[in-house]
């Protein structure tokens, strides 16, 4: 079955000029990114800050990714409020400016009370109401919340979900859902760590923070999977992997924006509580980075 969001995303990050915002800047980006393989791009997602955000600011975002990215680049978008009405209210707003999908974490401010059964009536709600397919999102490291592989497979079957991210960077989590979602059902990958085993397990891409810094090479293991050159996709996972895990784990998104800064992207600064990547931190990136032939 086709699967028209199939290939890798970079999850964008979000530029400001002190504490505000900069749209520009973001533009300025997309340009840079649509000469690349990528398939497209999410905005507002965790690695765009977004929970940092408000929502006058995170709307002057997806308004600047729809008017610089180039035609035939797919646009996902991050929605989740920590209410149903609230998320249903901004997934709609959102779906106005045209774009492909919302992605939707669950709700985590109450987690304790986030049973399968809340959760499930959550997405089912949201998925009835929303004027846009839906993929759930997994990201158990930062809401503390696991969703169930179960429930994700009784998800699928609603006509408006259209898949998953999945973050946690689990095979196992992988495995458990693959073989029971309905032919188009889209799989992503959230960990650069796993893309070409994921690829060979049946994900159908990946929305990766890491292509932020390198999307030459978070693509290029996705096209060399699809075209049968699998052993040279798994020698460029094996390269990916130092880099990934300093500026997902090491460093966070700091650090990612370090990493684009020497790139001639606009990285640039997070908004508080973020702080910035120390000295030593940069020297590991850069050393990574120019082992990467990413910089000179």
């Amino acid at each position: 079955m086709n699967k028209p969001l199939e290939g890798v995303y970079v999850a964008l990050t979000t530029p400001f000029a002190g504490d505000d915002i900069s749209p520009e800047r973001l533009r300025d980006n997309v340009l840079k990114y649509n000469r690349t393989e990528l398939a497209g791009y999410l905005v507002l997602g965790s690695t765009g800050e977004s929970v940092s955000l408000s929502d006058a600011e995170s709307l002057a975002l997806v308004e600047a990714v729809i008017g610089s990215a180039a035609p035939g680049k797919k646009i996902l978008v991050g929605t989740a409020r920590e209410s149903t009405r609230l998320t249903v209210e901004f997934t709609n707003r959102v779906a106005e400016f045209g774009v492909d999908a919302a992605l939707v974490r669950p709700p985590s401010y109450y987690k304790s009370r986030m049973t399968r059964e809340a959760l499930r009536k959550h997405y089912l709600a949201l998925a009835d109401a929303a004027k846009v397919p839906l993929l759930i999102y997994n990201i158990p490291q930062n809401t503390g919340l696991s969703l169930d592989t179960r429930l994700v497979v009784e998800l699928a079957a609603h006509p408006n979900v259209a898949g998953l991210k999945e973050s946690s960077g689990s095979l196992a989590y992988l495995g458990e859902v693959v073989p029971h979602v309905p032919p188009g059902f889209h799989y992503f990958l959230g960990s650069g760590h796993v893309i070409h085993p994921g690829l060979e397990m049946g994900a159908d891409g990946a929305i990766l923070a890491v292509a932020n810094a390198a999307p030459e090479l978070s693509a290029e293991i996705h096209r060399l999977f699809r075209t049968g050159k699998k052993d040279e996709a798994r020698r460029r996972q094996f390269d990916l992997i130092p880099l990934n895990k300093a500026v997902m784990e090491s460093y966070g998104i700091p650090g990612l924006k370090y990493a684009q800064d020497l790139r001639g992207f606009h990285g640039g600064p997070s908004r508080l509580p973020l702080l910035p990547v120390d000295e030593a931190g940069k020297k590991e990136i850069e050393s990574l980075m120019r082992g990467l032939g990413l910089i000179g």
